[in-house]
């Protein structure tokens, strides 16, 4: 699979608070499978990573900020967590917008852990099929989603994983259901 993903572009919506190892390890994953990608934001500059929601973890650069981008741009979408990240996110018209977009584009998305709140904000969980961080659970159910407690969730678009513990299988899953989809927004 080393260029299962050559010529996907790949949007990274992620704010403050992301949690580090949700973003690095899947974009590292995505970058081995030959992809590219972007971590859009809703400011510019750096956004602060954590580590288990609490620690401090560094930073990212934005490489743009969602309000300024179209999932016309992408080929797939990734929702990190990391507890803070999210809200933020779902409290953000532009950041729903986007993902909105995403969801009727009818192009793979995956979320980890917190990262599907902003699924449940988009109003796109309805009928699906979903894991996540416990926490959030009833959030999904109460959006009317079908919520199970596996390591990797597959249905239809969707790709979701519960916690830092499901990297191996989240990255590997979402290296396969990227690479099904068409390659539409590279050129």
């Amino acid at each position: 699979m080393a260029q299962a993903l050559r010529d996907r572009k790949v949007a990274i919506l992620a704010t403050d608070g992301v949690e580090r190892v949700e973003l690095e390890q899947p974009r590292g994953a995505l970058y081995g499978a030959g992809a590219q990608s972007e971590i859009l934001s809703i400011h510019p500059g750096e956004i602060q990573a954590r580590q288990f929601d609490l620690n401090p973890a560094g930073t990212f650069p934005v490489d743009r900020l969602v309000a300024d981008a179209s999932a016309e741009d992408y080929d797939a979408l990734l929702l990190p967590g990391g507890t803070m990240n999210p809200d933020q996110l779902r409290m953000n018209k532009d950041a729903v917008g986007f993902v909105k977009a995403f969801v009727a584009s009818g192009k793979p998305i995956a979320a980890i852990c917190h990262g599907p709140w902003t699924l449940v904000e988009a109003d796109a969980v309805r009928g699906r099929r979903l894991t996540s961080w416990p926490s959030i659970r009833t959030d999904l159910r109460n959006a009317g989603a079908e919520v199970v407690d596996e390591e990797v969730v597959v249905d239809g678009q969707f790709v979701s994983s519960r916690s830092p513990a499901d990297l191996p299988a989240f990255c590997r899953t979402i290296i396969e259901q990227f690479a099904k989809a068409p390659s539409e927004a590279s050129g």
